[in-house]
């Protein structure tokens, strides 16, 4: 009640309007002589998971938990070989990089064509 109250104070109409229409069908009970809880007695049972699924699916992710710290050691190693390799032995020139820069840049120019287009 005390929301309502400061709800008033403020002046927001809004609000109000929509307190109001709360209030005219807050208590408002439609009587439907007992249909709705023989459609819910008439209903199954929810079906319920089988026992063994979650010690399953807890062992499972410990095993490729595992899996992936022991395989983590080599993949780091070869992403950082894979770097080195890419980076440090592939002669770089300024015009290699111009060309790249003008290639993403058209590719960017396209794209953005054709969004543009469609919409």
């Amino acid at each position: 009640m005390d929301t309502q109250r400061k709800l008033e104070s403020e002046g927001d109409w809004l609000d109000q309007l929509l307190a109001e229409d709360g209030r005219l069908h807050r208590d408002a009970y439609i009587a439907d002589d007992g249909f709705t809880a023989a459609t819910m007695a008439a209903l199954p049972p929810p079906v319920a998971a089988p026992a063994w699924r979650k010690p399953f699916l807890a062992s499972l992710w410990a095993v490729a938990a595992i899996a992936l710290a022991l395989s983590m050691p080599s993949l780091i190693l070869d992403v950082v070989r894979e770097a080195y390799r890419l980076l440090a032995a592939y002669p770089i020139s300024l015009s290699g990089m111009a060309g790249a820069a003008l290639a993403i840049g058209a590719v960017f120019c396209a794209a953005t064509a054709l969004t543009l287009r469609q919409t």
